[in-house]
This record gives C-alpha cells, structure tokens and sequence, in this order.
C-alpha cells in the first residue's frame, strides 16, 4: 500500500498524520507499528488519523494510535498538531476547530503567535471511570483529596533490577479521556522514569495500563515534567499528561490555576480553575516537519 503522511511534533512529541477524509486506509496494528518505527518507517510516538466527524456537534474525527498499534483515547500534543494540519492542508479554514475523540468533542483553536489552545475537557476523578482497582490499598489523605500507596513489588515485572527504588510509591489517579497516574519528585532529571515508568504502566490496578507522570514542582506557577507514556515509552512531552500532572498539583494545593510545564520537549502552559466540571485548557507549539510517501507492506507480523 502507497500513502502519503504529514510528520508534526508538539514540544518533540512526534506524529504521523494521515488524511482519511475521503477513505479509510484500512491498516492493521502491524502496519500502525511500521509507520511508527523509527528504522523501518517513518518514525513517530502515535498515528494520528484525520475522519469525517459521526457527530454534528464535531467538524472532523480524530482517531490516536500509539507506535505498539494499539489505539488510544486521547492525545493533547496531537490534538495541537490535528488543528495546523487540517488548516495547512485546506480541510478547513475555521480558527477554532472541535473534534471528535472517544469520548466526547474537544475544542482547539489557533492563537495569534501560532501556538493552539486546546479545551481538552474536565477531568475525570470517579476511580471507576479511570478504570482504576485500588483494591487493598488504603489512602493517604492530601488537601482535601487522596494519593494511592501503589506497591510496585506487586508487578509481575519487578524484579532484581528494581531493588534500588522503593517498593510502594504514592501517586494521584484521575482520567483527562485517558488514564494517569501522577507521582511527585524533588528532582525530575534523576525521577527514574524509564524503570519505575513501566513498572506503573503494567500495574494490576490498571486494568487498561495507565501514563505514569514524574512532576517537580518550582513553585505555583511552574514546574517540571517527565512521562512515560502507556504504549509509547517515554516522550519528550505529553499532553494529557502535563495536564493530569498540573490538576493533580492544583487538587493537593502545590499549584495555582495556570502553570508553565517545561518538558523535554518544550513549554505547555496549562490553565485549570479548579471545579470538578471546569475544562482543563492546554497551549503549546504544532509544527509541521515535512511531508512524504512511504510504501506500506500488506503483510506484517
């Protein structure tokens, strides 16, 4: 199969768009991980599809696959790049674009100096919903909320290699479409994102796996954060992840209502007023890196 894709990134988290206005190109999870892989594809963290919108409330459908081929509800970052691309390439010449995600409509509009702003909905607290099991555990009381004593040791996964972290961490769960779970560091460069990332990632709690965020808090209006990412690894930023991160500081009293977030990648600036219906809003830069075609073999493993 011959396709032709858009590479964008946001704060260096990095995509493969795909216009599927007109038709649906039809790849399987195989195929979603060859354009993902970064020596045999294109290389990107997820796989953003452009669709019709199945609602009359949405202008376009957005559809998120991670580099492992799985698909996923939500990406912040992406939904940035989504609003450049379907401006760059004609689909549209609205300002402020609303698109359809798996669970509900998003708002993203284009600023003036060129970075989106981006309605990315109200947090979701209700454990169920994240999904979320804290079966066992008995939480620690935080400002009004709660943190969640996650024994690392009960992954199957941990192992000897993990002997110098601590067996239980605390962490903040809550949903932004997507599920988080939030752990607060006094330094985020020595946060050992990579071994104790996926060890949150694969947790029994989370039914569906979760985003693991490494927060270091400066002060209210700013902080520090790494993320690593369910089926992708660690990012250089995440978008749902900064803003899980920054509501979860807001909730336990570190934050104020808007923060600049630097990541790896880049500077989020994050806003949440702090009700329980109130919608998180996201900006950042979407830059589009060059375009291309790719041949995509029909028979993957």
């Amino acid at each position: 199969m011959h396709i032709r894709f858009t590479k964008m990134q946001g704060a260096g988290n990095d995509f493969v768009v795909l216009d599927e206005t007109r038709a649906r190109l039809g790849l399987t999870p195989a195929q979603y991980r060859f354009l993902a892989d970064r020596h045999f594809g294109v290389g990107a963290d997820q796989i953003l599809s452009v669709r019709p919108a199945l609602s009359p409330e949405a202008d376009f459908g957005y559809v998120i696959h991670n580099s492992d081929g799985g698909e996923v509800e939500h990406c912040g970052n992406g939904a940035r790049c989504f609003v450049r691309y379907v401006r760059e390439h004609g689909l549209t010449d609205k300002r402020v674009v609303r698109v359809q995600v798996r669970h509900g409509v998003i708002e993203l509009a284009e600023q003036p100096d060129g970075r989106v702003r981006v309605n990315m909905g109200a947090p979701m607290f209700d454990l169920a919903r994240v999904p979320f099991q804290p079966a066992g555990m008995t939480p620690v009381a935080a400002h009004g909320w709660q943190l969640w004593p996650l024994e690392l040791n009960k992954n199957p996964a941990f192992g000897q290699s993990h002997t110098g972290f601590a067996a239980t961490i605390n962490v903040a769960v809550l949903s932004m479409g997507n599920p988080h779970a939030v752990h607060f560091v006094d330094d985020v460069e020595a946060a050992p994102v990579r071994t104790v990332g996926s060890l949150i990632e694969t947790h029994p709690a989370f039914a569906r796996r979760v985003n693991a965020g490494f927060m270091q808090v400066l002060d209210r209006s700013h902080a520090r954060l790494r993320v690593w990412e369910r089926g992708a690894g660690e990012t250089l930023a995440c978008g749902t992840g900064t803003c899980a991160a920054v509501v979860a500081g807001i909730r336990l009293g570190y934050l104020g209502p808007q923060v600049d977030v630097q990541t790896r990648g880049g500077l989020l600036t994050i806003e949440w007023a702090g009700g329980e219906h109130d919608p998180v809003h996201m900006t950042g830069p979407a830059v589009t890196v060059f375009e291309g075609e790719i041949d995509i073999p029909d028979t993957l493993a």
